[in-house]
């Protein structure tokens, strides 16, 4: 994608949130320099133990965007963990023990509409259509690979296994809110050159737009 949208710059004002709750460690914690258990915000997640907060953290990726969009539009922004145990009650999350498949998209975007009269759709875009969909007013998650914290970096060699929130687009970058950024760098209205998203891009997200009618 040589130029994004090709249009005028549009960035949504939207709220920030880390999938962890102490979002000045996410630095200390992917790194491994802090357990995520030790997060001294734990409790607001609405898990019930440090441990249960430890798990579900390093796979709120999509629940943060969520939440993300919820404020935006709802001016809501209900606990990751408590939304956690609603997204496998609608099958978008699928825990075996400790393993865990998802965040699974279509039936993460029929619970965004059923749950929260979201427009939602789960499908396969194009970085063009990316563009196009937040230039409209909507909001797309889209998964990536989680190095795009540094777009600049190595080539990750793989894509996907992580969801991001694009908030804008510009004539050269996609602005994104990364829930495992850095902050001071790579969080909140994270610019990241088309030129470079590829590179990180899966190709396909989960479409959010504000609730009809």
């Amino acid at each position: 994608m040589a130029d994004g949208s090709g249009g005028a710059a549009v960035v949504h004002d939207v709220p920030y949130y880390a999938q962890w709750e102490s979002a000045g460690l996410v630095r200390e914690i992917v790194t491994g320099a802090v357990s995520a258990a030790d997060d001294p915000r734990w409790g607001e997640s609405g898990a019930a133990t440090p441990e249960e907060y430890e798990y579900w953290s390093w796979r709120l990726c999509g629940v943060a965007c969520l939440r993300m969009a919820l404020d935006h539009w709802w001016g809501v922004a209900p606990a990751a963990v408590g939304l956690v145990g609603e997204c496998q009650a609608a099958g978008a999350y699928v825990r075996d023990g400790e393993r865990l498949r998802g965040l699974i998209h279509t039936p993460f975007a029929a619970y965004a509409r059923d749950r929260w009269g979201l427009a939602a759709q789960a499908r396969e875009l194009t970085s063009e259509e990316i563009a196009a969909e937040v230039a409209g007013g909507r909001l797309v998650m889209v998964s990536v690979h989680p190095a795009i914290r540094n777009p600049d970096g190595p080539e990750p060699g793989r894509r996907g296994g992580h969801l991001v929130l694009a908030v804008g687009t510009t004539g050269t970058a996609l602005v994104i809110h990364n829930p495992s950024g850095f902050a001071g760098e790579s969080q909140a209205f994270a610019h990241v050159p088309w030129r470079r998203f590829e590179r990180f891009y899966a190709g396909r997200g989960i479409v959010l737009g504000p609730p009809e009618g």
